[in-house]
């Protein structure tokens, strides 16, 4: 049972990160059936990987490099996983008239004017916004980055549990996580991907977590109207979208 979850734990790793994993992790698609029950285990990690990042630059050089340095980390950790399904769903939502040509738009590999224009303001909004949060003690800072980073991933994984797969094709990568899970895989997301806000003085957490959930909501609401469902491009959009709203919620309660 230890290996069978360990196999589950690295195919996570595997599929939202560029980190590696070891040799005898097989693949399969009920390996990324079960993985998903990992995803906001796999925020703490890249969280803690941005932590450190940040918090040993910003020794040397301002907080602006700083915190530079710790977004370029994450991406490079992810390979922009999560960036790039926001990128494609913005221009899918924003170009697309109907639902298959939001599809299809959002299956393009190519950028558009609205996705383009779409990431820029998130990655400065969160840069903007981990740039204020650097001013809060190391471990307070510590805590909100890594709880950023896990209770997004915790909101992206509810939208495999409350909405429909979007795409009939088989070929679309994310068909092996579009399966319901179980109300203990659920938990353990929940209790994994929540955990690190509890470190965080509670009525700022309670307002970042509340903000965060809202902009779960709007975004699945959205998803809904205009897809039908989500897709792998969704769950990415809705873990950026996620992200900043978590730290612009810890911002707004430290004011």
């Amino acid at each position: 049972m230890i290996r069978r979850e360990a196999e589950y734990f690295f195919a996570a790793l595997r599929f939202f990160t560029r980190l590696p994993v070891p040799a005898w992790v097989g693949h399969s698609a009920e390996q990324l059936n079960r993985a998903t029950r990992y995803f906001p285990l796999i925020g703490i990690i890249i969280g803690a990987l941005g932590v450190g990042v940040t918090l040993a630059v910003a020794q040397l050089w301002p907080s602006t490099l700083a915190v530079l340095a710790g977004m370029v980390a994450t991406l490079l950790a992810t390979g922009a996983f999560h960036e790039d399904g926001l990128t494609d769903s913005i221009d899918g939502l924003g170009g697309g008239w109907s639902r298959e040509d939001a599809l299809r738009i959002m299956k393009d590999s190519r950028i558009g004017s609205y996705g383009a224009i779409g990431i820029v303001m998130a990655l400065l909004t969160k840069f903007v916004a981990l740039d204020h949060l650097l001013s809060l003690p190391p471990l307070a800072f510590a805590a909100a980055l890594i709880a950023g980073h896990s209770v997004s991933r915790f909101a992206a994984a509810t939208l495999i549990c409350t909405l429909d797969y979007a795409r009939d094709d088989s070929s679309a990568k994310s068909k092996p996580l579009a399966t319901r899970m179980s109300r203990g895989e659920l938990a353990f997301a929940a209790l994994t991907g929540l955990s690190p806000a509890a470190l965080l003085p509670w009525p700022q957490a309670a307002v970042a977590l509340l903000l965060a959930a809202l902009a779960a909501w709007l975004a699945a609401r959205k998803f809904k109207q205009r897809i039908g469902g989500y897709t792998g491009d969704c769950l990415g959009a809705t873990q950026q979208l996620t992200e900043i709203a978590f730290y612009l919620g810890l911002l707004c309660a430290c004011t």
